[in-house]
């Protein structure tokens, strides 16, 4: 509550507006401070988890720390109420610029020191103190030009505060993203967070202050403004170079799509590197090994139709065709940057064989889970290739429930393949997804193929220089009926790292090392979460 023995320095009769309009115009500054606010939250939360993973983690981080500091912030506000004015000038000029390089400095931070959490606890931290003083010094500010009530001034301030918090929180996906970027949005929302707090201090209040404190406002804006100004002219650049020293020096495709950012290094299908949301996910050098050993054991039995579930870059899809006698390949795929790429870039297209081409394959792009819920149709083969999972979009994707769903879509006698993460590095991950596979009612064949996994690894190896991490690649599957035996189809084509015996004793690999006990994921109880790397 405000304390109603401060003086009020210059009522009413000092302002260059009437009371009413000054208190509006306070009201739209609450407004417009916390869209802002709000913008440089989801800004946090977002670049994290592209940068971390885990996006549950990461946005319990900023939440939870931002709203601590929030209180210390009012707390330490209670010391400017004298000299609110200028001091809530000052603390929007120093929002602004927080707010407004933190996400810079995150992605820089992760880009060539490669770890950014120090820095996401910090701008939560710092951004949550500079917000929670706000209210405070605002209370005493619009109690000046207009007195009323503690009671109805904090009825007003909170209803401006939370419309503008749903603007900023609307406007902050549907415009900024998709119109400027994280980096430059972040940077222009800075610019809009310090002209409004500086404009309702220098116009509303500027009789109250003294010509220092004038010239200090002024000069503060002005250059927090121009600093900016100037980050979001070099964004591009800096961009460019941040990319280069996570990528290396061969980026040669660089789009941020609807769903994530697409990128692919290398000059020829010898030497393309393929990442999306900033991880490895193919590696040309021996990206066969793992699309031999998930696509060609699913297709020892009928395989007529075929089912692949992401695997928007065709490589799976490039297995599946070598079958002669398969009739059609559906490809569901999130992403249709990724299919544009597969189908257009000559290096990604030459790897996948042109299977695009193939008047066997149908390209879908809508999300696997909602493609099962609506669909009836059957097939001998469900192949999913998709994204690890963990605490984020893909852990539904891993749940029982969907697994459910792909048991339905099996015709009798089909099989489904799963990539469920590295065995070795992330073995209760592995596990989870197995017997969530067998509480669905499938029949599982765990088995494990020795190989560089690249799911996690954004970039080259610092110290070695090389991309993933050699603990091999993990699978499982399964059917309706009764577990599928680990083999190769008769019909098979000659492949480069998979045979039959080898197939076998991968089986028996996998099962050596089983963690018994494991609970099945679902919807409702996610139990993924990140293991050590």
């Amino acid at each position: 509550m405000i304390d109603q023995q401060l003086p009020l320095r210059g009522g009413a009769t000092r302002l260059p507006v009437r009371p009413r309009t000054g208190r509006y115009l306070v009201l739209a500054t609450v407004f417009i401070c916390a869209a802002c606010g709000l913008v440089y939250e989801l800004e946090l939360v977002a670049l994290a988890s592209y940068l971390i993973g885990d996006s549950v983690t990461q946005a319990s981080v900023v939440l939870s720390v931002m709203v601590f500091a929030m209180g210390i912030g009012s707390l330490l506000a209670k010391r400017l109420r004298s000299r609110a004015a200028v001091g809530f000038g000052l603390i929007e000029a120093a929002l602004a610029l927080v707010g407004g390089f933190s996400a810079l400095v995150l992605y820089a931070s992760f880009a060539w020191i490669g770890e950014s959490r120090y820095a996401l606890v910090g701008f939560s931290l710092a951004i949550g103190v500079l917000i929670g003083a706000e209210i405070p010094l605002l209370m005493t500010l619009i109690q000046r030009v207009d007195r009323q009530d503690a009671g109805g001034a904090v009825a007003d301030l909170f209803a401006a505060d939370y419309v503008g918090a749903l603007v900023g929180g609307l406007a902050f996906p549907f415009l900024l993203l998709p119109m400027l970027g994280q980096l430059t949005g972040a940077l222009f929302t800075g610019a809009v967070n310090a002209a409004a707090g500086g404009a309702l201090v220098l116009w509303v209040f500027g009789r109250d202050l003294t010509a220092r404190s004038r010239w200090l406002l002024i000069g503060a804006n002005v250059a927090v403004i121009a600093v900016l100004a100037t980050a979001a002219v070099l964004a591009d650049d800096f961009e460019r170079a941040a990319r280069r020293a996570v990528y290396g020096n061969q980026v040669r495709v660089a789009v941020q799509t609807e769903v994530q950012e697409v990128v692919l290094t290398g000059g020829d299908r010898g030497s393309l590197d393929l990442y999306l949301g900033g991880r490895l996910r193919v590696s040309s050098r021996d990206e066969y090994r793992y699309h031999e050993a998930l696509v060609h054991p699913a297709m020892n039995g009928p395989h007529a139709r075929v089912l692949i579930l992401g695997g928007g870059d065709g490589l799976a899809a490039r297995e599946v065709l070598r079958y002669a006698d398969v009739r059609s390949v559906t490809v569901v795929e999130l992403d249709p940057g990724v299919t544009r790429l597969a189908r257009t870039d000559r290096a990604l297209s030459e790897l996948n064989a042109h299977a695009y081409r193939d008047p066997r394959l149908t390209s879908v792009t809508a999300d696997a889970f909602s493609r099962l819920r609506t669909t009836h149709d059957r097939y001998d083969v469900v192949i999913a290739d998709l994204p690890d999972p963990g605490i984020s979009a893909s852990t539904k994707l891993y749940s029982a429930e969907f697994y459910g769903l792909v048991a339905r879509a099996l015709a009798p006698g089909g099989r489904v393949v799963v990539h469920g993460g590295p065995v070795v590095s992330r073995p209760r991950t592995y596990w989870t997804v197995e017997a969530s596979m067998r509480a669905a009612g499938l029949r599982t064949r765990p088995y494990r193929i020795s190989g560089r996994y690249a799911g996690f690894t954004a970039g080259p190896d610092r110290a070695t220089g090389r991309t993933g991490q050699a603990h091999g690649w993990g699978f499982v599957l399964a059917g309706s009926a009764a577990a599928p035996v680990l083999g190769l189809d008769p019909g098979a084509p000659r492949l480069r790292s998979l045979t039959a015996p080898a197939l076998r004793e991968a089986g028996r690999r996998a099962e050596s090392g089983r963690l018994r006990g494991q609970t099945p994921s679902t919807l409702v109880h996610p139990r993924y979460r990140e293991e050590e790397r």
